[in-house]
């Protein structure tokens, strides 16, 4: 009657050692460390730089607990923040402007937990200081700089298809463009149809001008906005990389919002600077009319300025900037036709037909295409060009290899904002108020379990402290969930475990109870024991379902600290419905279930009712 067949032992078994294994890295806590980054995409985090940072810190004396290379920089544990802070100093004065030293906190968890992927959560701003920024895209800001870009596009079409128009002018979210007679308008009409899926046109006559009034789609504006958030998020997540912050978040808050956090950021001008940055394309011409040796010597030309070709010489590069990579709408890493790293770039209608044209006008000259990335140029290379391109695909390739291409793909496809953003909200947590709510959050799951501990072995007692038990494994579960999904821990999260341990307590409250009862009703122990998991167990279902509804509802329609609050106790109903029904019953079922004979169970005082002597 109370015996579980083995594969539901092993089951509990099982999901309790995976919750303990996973959750242990969380209990190791953190060490104060710094980490260092390239500036620049394109030089990488190598031994040499390990060899540089290790000398560095021998030279100042400074000791650490440990040092690593992993992909993209190097990171160095010490034993206490004040060290942390002296190494950074140390080690950007030695490194120069080329390289970031951020501060960060690393897991002190054994290696071989991290070899399975166990990591411990991460820690929200509220608990570990940092900035927090709340940017509004501007959308009117979008719709005009998307206007400008049609704008100067149909100025392009009409005057290579050899339309004449008398003028095209802004006014507010419609482009007027403004013809002597019909029939030029209405080839115009064909002409923008033909190659403007997004654009809706209507014809005006106004005295005696033929108008033809354009304007973006509906379903082009909502498109454009939601795409417009989302390379935002893209490129905000690029540029936040540079200040090599563990654990930022940013996501979409809203239609229109986006919610950055950098934790352990303590400097809100540099993260205002980084988010501010960008990087881009630019094609120039090679000024092969001067001679590079005397722009080596110092004199100067007017309208050119000598770079470095990236794996080659001086190179002169006139000023004059062809096209940009504001015409850019795709760029994706790849390889050339000798199976060489190169960067595939997708151009805009109005990019493709100047770049067609520049071709055309320069056959048998060199071409320098440059990287303009946080303010500082490039150049990547500098083809010959040997005939027209046409089709608005051009290929870069150079001295790259794969992770760079993969890199400047994503420079150039993220990075310039699609839209305009302002900062409506910001503010700064200081690491003290963060490791103060770490304590009262920790404090009060602590005694909130004490006193459900010490409640339940009283009034229960055997069973009671099984309750206990099983509320134990619950704890451990939710937190191994956590880590497992490497959910970000707030404050509000805090709070819903510490909600999640008195709800989940209910479960055993109604078992127990139930259990009581047929006891009361003369049933045999075994019997009451079945029969209290058994008939408990609708209304233990009933309880949670609406609870988890609710907490769906919180998750769906909420935003931020509230949809942690909601993931958190979303889990934590699955978590404890497992540990109070099947873990809970496991135990009894190991204690009791085996004895034949059992005539009393230890469940506290059974009240029977007064028998009625009338």
């Amino acid at each position: 009657m109370n015996q579980y067949p083995l594969w539901k032992y092993l089951i509990v078994l099982v999901s309790v050692l995976l919750g303990l294994v996973y959750a242990l890295p969380n209990f190791y806590g953190r060490s104060p460390a710094v980490q260092i980054l390239p500036l620049r995409t394109t030089v990488k985090a190598d031994a040499v730089l390990l060899a540089r940072v290790e000398d560095t810190l021998r030279k100042d004396n400074i000791s650490t607990r440990g040092m690593f290379l992993e992909a993209g920089g190097v990171k160095v544990r010490f034993a206490d923040t004040d060290t942390q802070l002296r190494a950074k100093d140390m080690l950007q004065s030695a490194l120069g402007n080329g390289y970031v030293v951020a501060l960060n906190l690393l897991s002190d968890s054994p290696q071989w937990l991290t070899d399975i992927g166990a990591l411990p959560m991460y820690l929200g701003l509220d608990l570990r200081g940092g900035v927090h920024f709340l940017l509004q895209v501007d959308m009117k800001g979008a719709l005009s700089k998307s206007l400008d870009r049609y704008s100067a596009d149909m100025r392009a079409s009409l005057r290579e298809q050899k339309i004449r128009y008398k003028g095209l002018d802004r006014e507010g979210s419609q482009i007027i463009v403004k013809f002597r007679d019909a029939e030029s308008r209405a080839s115009a009409s064909d002409e923008i149809n033909k190659n403007y899926d997004d654009l809706s046109l209507r014809e005006q006559d106004v005295e005696d001008e033929f108008h033809l009034a354009v304007v973006l789609k509906q379903e082009a504006l909502i498109r454009m906005q939601d795409s417009a958030v989302q390379q935002n998020i893209i490129t905000l997540r690029n540029r936040v990389n540079e200040l090599g912050v563990a654990e930022p978040i940013i996501q979409q808050a809203g239609a229109d919002r986006v919610v950055v956090q950098l934790p352990g950021v303590q400097d809100t001008a540099k993260a205002k600077d980084i988010l501010g940055r960008t990087a881009t394309l630019e094609l120039r011409m090679v000024d092969e009319e001067h001679d590079v040796s005397s722009a080596l010597r110092g004199q100067g030309h007017i309208g050119s300025e000598l770079y470095t070709e990236r794996g080659g010489g001086p190179l002169l590069v006139k000023k004059r900037v062809m096209l940009t990579g504001e015409r850019i709408t795709d760029a994706q890493p790849g390889f050339d036709n000798n199976n060489q790293p190169a960067v595939h770039i997708t151009l805009d209608s109005n990019g493709t037909r100047i770049f067609k044209q520049l071709t055309r006008n320069n056959v048998g000259k060199r071409m320098a295409i440059l990287l303009i990335e946080k303010n500082q140029k490039e150049v990547i290379t500098a083809p010959v060009i040997r005939e027209e391109i046409g089709g608005g695909r051009v290929q870069i390739t150079g001295n790259m290899t794969i992770e760079e291409a993969r890199d400047i793909s994503l420079l150039l496809r993220a990075g310039a904002l699609a839209a305009p953003m302002d900062i409506i909200e910001e503010r700064t947590v200081g690491p003290s108020l963060g490791a103060e709510n770490i304590a009262s959050g920790f404090n009060s799951v602590l005694f909130g379990f004490a006193a459900i501990a010490i409640f339940m072995t009283a009034y229960y007692l055997i069973f009671g402290f099984i309750s206990v038990t099983a509320l134990s494994v619950n704890l451990l579960l939710l937190v191994g969930l956590l880590s497992i999904l490497q959910a970000t821990l707030t404050l509000p999260g805090m709070a819903a475990i510490a909600l999640t341990l008195g709800m989940a307590i209910d479960a055993n409250v109604l078992i127990n109870e139930r259990i009581r009862d047929e006891l009361r009703n003369g049933v045999s122990p075994q019997a009451a024991i079945n029969a209290g998991y058994e008939r408990a167990f609708g209304t233990i279902v009933d309880a949670n379902i609406t609870t988890l509804i609710a907490g769906l509802a919180l998750f769906a329609f909420g935003s931020g600290s509230v949809k942690g609050f909601a993931v958190v106790l979303c889990l934590g109903i699955l978590t404890s419905m497992f540990s109070a029904v099947m873990v809970s019953r496991a135990i009894v079922n190991l204690l009791y279930g085996k004895r034949r004979k059992l005539v009393h169970v230890p469940i506290g005082q059974v009240w029977k009712p007064a028998s009625d002597k009338r």
